[in-house]
């Protein structure tokens, strides 16, 4: 089982070169291309008017056939066209380069021509607890805002299989609310609860998800069993579930600016791994979501 960001990097290595396309890069991120490059993680496609990437890498790490170019001049199809290579099977990830975030969105999402698999996408924030020498994911942090059971159901078997990827056989969700107690008029409870039963049924596979979970009752075992619960999953947490968009980015955003926690994310539910420009991400640890992708992967290369 992988438990640190290192674990992650030595294991995306070994996976072999992944191809990742970047629509109209931008000058900023060609130190991170050409590290992840010269690490024997990727081989990089710039996608956009050549003449203008051209000059862009001139003298750069990347310079003198360390990537391909796709050309593509018509800036309105710069998008479309590295789905379009990504869909023909020629790239195995695809990460955001000078594209707006709603944008790039809404061409992955697309249900024609984009990249969903038809589970809901849905973005896994992982972190690394040194202390304890161990990973944790955090979802939904960026893309569902207030989603439903069903959304739910599939937010979670996203992360799920992020987590197997990562070596967890049997990943321990906490579904988080308010609350530890099921209470009809606070639907996330609900939510949990149903969630918690679908596991008891093994509808998730090798899983265990305890909910509704607050965050006392998630951290700490002794909190649980004060309070009357006792499960495998209290202190000892693999994913957090979270009950809509506010909690899950706010959450993520405090683990990193106020308790300094390094962290790395995906978008999932997508045919290939998805890397975003996101606010929380530092520029350090942008290496890592590429070896994640890689990792996600798998040797055969797409999302597997």
């Amino acid at each position: 089982m992988m438990n640190s960001f290192k674990d992650i990097l030595r294991a995306a290595k070994q996976g072999g070169v992944k191809r990742l396309l970047i629509p109209s890069p931008a000058a900023k991120d060609l130190p991170l291309l050409a590290e992840a490059t010269a690490g024997g993680l990727i081989a990089p496609c710039l996608v956009g008017d050549g003449r203008m990437i051209k000059t862009l890498i001139g003298g750069s790490p990347l310079d003198g056939g360390k990537c391909e170019i796709l050309e593509e001049n018509d800036a309105r199809r710069v998008l479309g066209r590295a789905i379009s290579h990504l869909r023909a099977g020629h790239a195995d990830i695809l990460m955001q380069g000078g594209i707006a975030h709603q944008e790039l969105m809404d061409a992955v999402l697309d249900k024609n021509s984009g990249l969903k698999t038809g589970r809901v996408a849905s973005y896994v924030s992982l972190f690394e607890l040194l202390k304890r020498d161990k990973l944790i994911l955090i979802t939904d942090t960026y893309l569902n805002n207030c989603p439903g059971i069903a959304e739910k159901q599939a937010i979670l078997e996203n992360a799920l299989q992020l987590a197997r990827r990562l070596g967890m056989e049997q990943p321990k969700t906490a579904v988080l609310a308010a609350i530890e107690q099921v209470n009809p008029g606070i639907p996330s409870t609900l939510d949990a609860a149903i969630l918690s039963k679908m596991a008891e049924r093994r509808q998730f596979g090798n899983a265990v998800v305890e909910g509704p979970l607050d965050i006392d009752c998630a951290l700490s075992q002794v909190a649980a069993e004060r309070k009357g619960l006792k499960s495998i999953v209290t202190g000892n947490v693999d994913i957090y579930l979270v009950p809509e968009i506010d909690t899950g980015h706010l959450l993520a955003e405090a683990l990193v600016f106020f308790g300094h926690m390094q962290t790395a994310g995906l978008v999932m539910g997508t045919s290939n791994p998805v890397i975003l420009k996101m606010p929380f991400v530092s520029d350090e640890n942008r290496i890592m979501e590429i070896a994640l992708a890689s990792l996600l992967c798998g040797k055969g290369g797409r999302n597997g």
